[in-house]
């Protein structure tokens, strides 16, 4: 019975082995940030991290201009819109994050897919 077992467990391994090989290895960061905007929705993702860059460049120039103030109310008018673009600044650039993971999920799904119909097919 347990070289039954033990046959069983390295035929398993094997084709373990076999599979993971004929996967390959995962995506770099920058290809899946890429794959993000290649996506079904990329237009999404482009509008949002322009709006995010534009976001970002103003507020680090009401920043700018914050620092550079001499009196209270010139440091309030551009202190206060300078946290509130930075903020939603970051809130954008975390809006695409999800994005990215389901995207890699949905990549791998697919080469899953590929391989699957692969071996059916033989």
């Amino acid at each position: 019975m347990k070289e039954i077992d033990d046959t069983l467990e390295e035929a398993v391994r094997a084709e373990e082995r076999e599979l993971l090989r004929r996967i390959g290895s995962e995506p770099g960061h920058i290809e899946q940030l890429l794959a993000v905007f290649r996506a079904r929705n990329g237009w999404v993702s482009i509008v949002l991290m322009v709006t995010q860059f534009v976001f970002f460049a103003g507020g680090a120039w009401a920043g700018w201009r914050f620092f550079q103030a001499t009196d209270t109310l010139t440091a309030l008018r551009f202190g206060l819109p300078s946290a509130v673009l930075l903020t939603m600044s970051l809130m954008m650039k975390l809006a695409v994050w999800p994005n990215l993971n389901s995207e890699r999920q949905l990549q791998i799904l697919a080469r899953i897919e590929l391989l699957l119909s692969k071996e059916l097919t033989r």
